[in-house]
């Protein structure tokens, strides 16, 4: 026998593992384990198995599984193997010899293997113990925090003895043995630095410098991104040493340009020497500073290698001020910038900074171009005009020392001119601003060790098909270097003085670092302003465009330079969407917006996307930036493009109530002037339908206001009460506002058929936040309504959601007598889906009043109405449930069980959590079996976490 906690928690015998149930029993066994032959209190067994407070029975659980335990030890005859599990007073005991456990086998091992002169012994020790290891220590357990802590305790044990394997094999000079234990580690466990400074170590001395390199700026790399520190003094120590190792390499080979990556705090890379007999050039020791700007780890300075010429050739311009952040795109450029002739592609919209990225990445990179850096704004967005390809290359080649008159007169013989010059050259070509693929080709160096780095509103597609381009996407800063870029303009002091209004004049400007610049600008020239003036004045939609533009700088200004080279259905395309009310846009909608079909419109998006002008945000789905959306808001659109696109979100969201709660008839009909657009989403079922809710909630509710807004009160409210399957699913989730909105149209509309369902509806949400009083005068006045207006589906739902608040308020009866009453108006037209939902309601309100024979009859009854065909087994789960509790209330306690439990599993088997917390509570309130507990708090964990 052999108990485990090394891997899964078990108990495995000669016959097998024994079965020990649900993660509660495993817990309570791994926290025994943890202390075997040791008394484990009732209340350390509790905190092992609850986190927070638990529940008023733990005591009983906790003897329920104890008592499960020693019925599967007697059955597995651990006696004869010296194990027992004992109370002893108010705790617990399991009496065993720890030799069975495969815990105290391993530390035996290991206090075995340290001890050990010979480092062959001590491996074959170390991987014995290692070889009890079946995966992460207490698996299956409940994750409570003194489990946790325990597991996490030994993997420490497990991770220490794999660096003694290791440092084993390296005494036996088995160097490569030891790199292949360590890397499985330590790529396990990226942020264990111990790890990696050991498997560096490992790969140096196995004559594996550039892989010991690698592994340094991947660790980096890793610490930055996910704690936002540098290496420590122990992986610096390690980086020092395979630097200083230049001999090591078995084939004497370096990378390319850029093999290795940046080093801490994202300064320059290492570069190879030219193919010669010069020794290659050393790495530029690591910045002082992180990612970050906080001061970085102290890491050992490299050997001075021959210090590189300056470049005679520099076309670059300055180095941009007040750059901040961008440790992500400088780490990617440089990525992007290793091995032989690359392309980097940077792109990303107007105003986002790609220009001061690429020169301040390109200043910081000066050393590893003895070649010359070449410069060339293409002017591809500009008013200015292009330049002239033979312009830019005349440029270039009087740059590399070729006389005026030697200079060809046609472009294709100049570029064939600076290929060949830059063959042999390491040199650095930036061409800012390109429009088009075309526009860049002759202008790509012929050089294997030159950098070509382009900048583009556009993807560029064709350059990445054609010159393999490698791409660089730049988006907006975050908060924090959004307000860093403003205390670099307008003083650290000044902007900490109004920290919350800094981080708010960020957002107003979306993390666009020419709007932060332009704000930066105006706050800078009126010292006496403050910054929460500024964020006043950009809150006003209708100005902040404005007041972001400068003399011949700002935000409009880039985007209509932008906008003015799109082909003609891209830019009105691109007007129309300024018209959407929402924040998310998918291609139905932007069909509709620019009355056009889905596939002109997907051609559109497309054209728009590679352009930076919207952004996808999903399958299908794509959004604008704030400062975009209001620049296309300005823009000429066809006067009806808001009322087609409110009809497609009618349409939509109709379609997908039918979906999602089929019945008899849909809650509304189409207006009379509805205009049907060219293509609509479809709902397969309910499961799409509600994903669709879920997906666009607030985008409906903009649409709602939008359409009140615009005095188009028969779109509003059936935008809203489309939405009703949501509210009913999520009614805890603030909708009375809306359904006001909703309300208040409908009177505007004239229309009392939807008034009387807005009110019950209404009616209901307020029921269930238990605003009872306020609730009742919609109640009552629904079915009058519904009556008046003839609509007596209407009128038997809003009678329905009467009762639940007359049984709230202690009227059962009165209650009882709406449902019959809403039944039997149900019955009269029909409508089956309403008179079963309105005999459920009748059941339960004489199950509240112990009318037990009558319940049971009422759900039986209803029962019978729900088809083979019901799209949500919900109703079956609560009739059932109905049942089985007036059968538990007539003392037939066997069948009540009966019905309870078969409730129970149908909600389980669909995922019905609610249902199955009834059905599970009402068979708790007969039964403390410790099987239906663990069920019903786990239905409960999952009700709880998804509401």
């Amino acid at each position: 026998m052999e108990f485990r906690l090394l891997g899964a928690v078990s108990v495995a015998t000669e016959v097998g593992v024994l079965p020990l149930g649900p993660a509660k029993r495993r817990s309570l066994l791994a926290a025994l384990l943890l202390r075997p032959n040791h008394p484990v209190p009732v209340d350390r067994l509790t905190a092992a198995l609850w986190d927070q407070e638990p529940p008023a029975r733990a005591r009983g659980v906790i003897q329920g599984h104890v008592s499960q335990l020693r019925v599967l030890l007697t059955e597995a005859e651990a006696g004869m193997f010296g194990v027992e599990l004992v109370t002893q007073g108010t705790a617990y005991v399991l009496r065993m010899p720890e030799s069975l456990l495969d815990a105290h086998r391993f530390e035996e091992l290991v206090t075995l293997a340290r001890g050990q002169r010979a480092p062959a012994d001590a491996v074959a020790m170390y991987q014995e113990a290692l070889s009890l290891w079946q995966g992460p220590a207490l698996t299956g357990a409940y994750p409570s925090q003194p489990l946790q802590a325990a597991a996490q305790a030994l993997e420490e044990l497990r991770l220490a003895s794999v660096e003694s394997l290791a440092g084993a094999y390296t005494r036996m000079g088995e160097h490569a043995r030891a790199a292949a234990v360590l890397r499985a580690e330590a790529g396990a466990h990226p942020l264990r630095e111990s790890l990696s400074a050991e498997l560096m170590r490992a790969l140096q001395r196995a004559g594996r410098r550039t892989e010991a390199l690698d592994w340094f700026h991947r660790t980096r790399r890793v610490l930055a991104d996910e704690l936002g520190v540098d290496p420590g003094r122990e992986l610096a120590d390690a980086y020092a040493a395979a630097l200083r190792g230049a001999g090591d390499e078995p084939d004497g080979t370096g990378g390319g340009a850029f093999a290795a990556d940046v080093p801490p705090g994202g300064g320059p890379v290492a570069v190879a020497a030219p193919p010669s007999s010069a020794p290659a050039s050393v790495p530029a020791a690591p910045s002082a500073q992180g990612p970050s700007g906080v001061p970085a780890a102290p890491v050992a300075s490299p050997a001075p290698g021959p210090a590189l010429p300056p470049a005679a050739i520099d076309l670059l311009p300055r180095m941009p001020r007040g750059f901040h952040g961008r440790a992500g795109e400088l780490t990617a450029l440089s990525r992007a910038a290793a091995g032989e002739a690359p392309v980097c592609l940077v792109t990303g919209p107007a105003g986002v900074g790609k220009t001061a990225l690429v020169t301040h990445w390109a200043h910081r990179n000066r050393e590893h171009f003895p070649g010359g850096l070449l410069y060339a704004d293409l002017r591809g967005f500009s008013d200015t005009g292009e330049p002239a390809l033979l312009e830019v290359l005349r440029e270039f080649l009087l740059a590399l020392g070729v006389a005026p008159r030697r200079i060809p007169e046609s472009a294709g013989a100049a570029s064939a001119l600076f290929r060949s010059l830059s063959a042999d050259r390491q040199l650095l070509v930036v061409l800012d601003n390109a429009r088009a693929s075309d526009q860049v080709r002759e202008l790509l160096p012929g050089g294997a060790r030159c950098v070509t780095v382009v900048t583009s509103r556009y993807r560029l597609r064709g350059l990445i098909a054609s010159d393999a381009a490698r791409p660089v996407p730049v988006d907006v800063l975050e908060p924090e270097d959004s307000t860093a870029l403003l205390a670099a303009v307008l003083g650290t002091d000044r902007v900490l003085a109004e920290e919350v209004a800094a981080r708010r004049l960020a957002e107003l400007c979306g993390g666009l670092p020419l709007a932060l610049r332009v704000a930066a600008a105006r706050l800078a020239d009126q010292p006496e302003s403050s910054l929460s003036t500024m964020c006043a004045e950009l809150s006003d939609e209708s100005r902040r465009l404005g007041l972001l533009d400068v003399e011949d700088t700002g935000v409009r200004a880039a985007l209509r330079l932008t906008v003015r080279r799109l082909p003609a259905d891209a830019a009105r395309q691109f007007a129309h969407l300024g018209r959407h009310p929402g924040t998310h846009i998918d291609l139905y909608a932007a069909a509709a917006l620019a009355d056009t079909d889905t596939a002109t419109a997907e051609a559109a998006l497309d054209r728009l996307t590679a352009a930076h002008l919207v952004m996808r945000a999903g399958p299908d789905r794509w959004t604008l930036h704030d400062l975009v959306r209001l620049y296309a808001r300005d823009l000429d659109a066809e006067a009806d493009a808001l009322p087609r696109v409110l009809d497609l979100t009618v349409a939509t969201a109709l379609a997908a109530a039918d979906a999602a709660e089929p019945g008899d008839e849909s809650c509304f009909t189409l207006p009379a002037d509805f205009r049907p657009p060219w293509a609509a989403r479809e709902f397969a079922d309910r499961e799409q339908a509600m994903a669709w809710y879920a997906a666009e909630r607030d985008d409906l509710t903009l649409a709602a206001t939008a359409a009140d807004s615009a005095g188009l009160h028969d779109r509003t409210w059936r935008i809203i009460l489309g939405m009703w399957p949501q509210i009913v699913w999520r009614v805890q989730d603030g909708w009375t506002p809306l359904l006001k909105t909703a309300l208040e149209a409908t009177r505007a509309d004239g229309d009392a058929r939807a008034e009387s369902r807005v009110l019950a509806l209404l009616g209901w949400v307020l029921t269930e936040e238990g605003r009872i009083d306020e609730a009742l005068g919609h109640l009552e006045a629904a079915p009058l309504l519904a009556a008046r207006a003839g609509d007596t589906r209407g009128e038997a739902t809003a009678l329905m959601n009467l009762s639940l608040a007359q049984a709230a308020l202690g009227s059962p009866d009165e209650a009882a007598e709406g449902c019959a009453l809403a039944a039997e108006l149900a019955h009269s037209v029909g409508d089956r889906h309403t008179e079963r939902l309105a005999l459920c309601h009748l059941a339960r309100h004489r199950l509240d009043a112990r009318e037990w024979q009558a319940a049971h009859e009422t759900a039986i009854a209803a029962l019978d109405l729900v088809g083979p065909s019901e799209a949500s087994a919900a109703a079956r789960v609560l009739l059932l449930t109905a049942i089985g509790e007036a059968l538990l209330g007539m003392g037939d306690e066997t069948e009540g069980i009966r019905r309870l439990e078969n409730a129970a599993l149908e909600a389980e088997a669909c995922g019905y959590d609610d249902g199955a917390v009834r059905a599970l509570g009402a068979l708790l309130r007969v039964s403390a079996d410790a099987g239906l507990q663990a069920r019903y708090d786990t239905a409960m964990v999952r009700l709880m976490a998804r509401t």
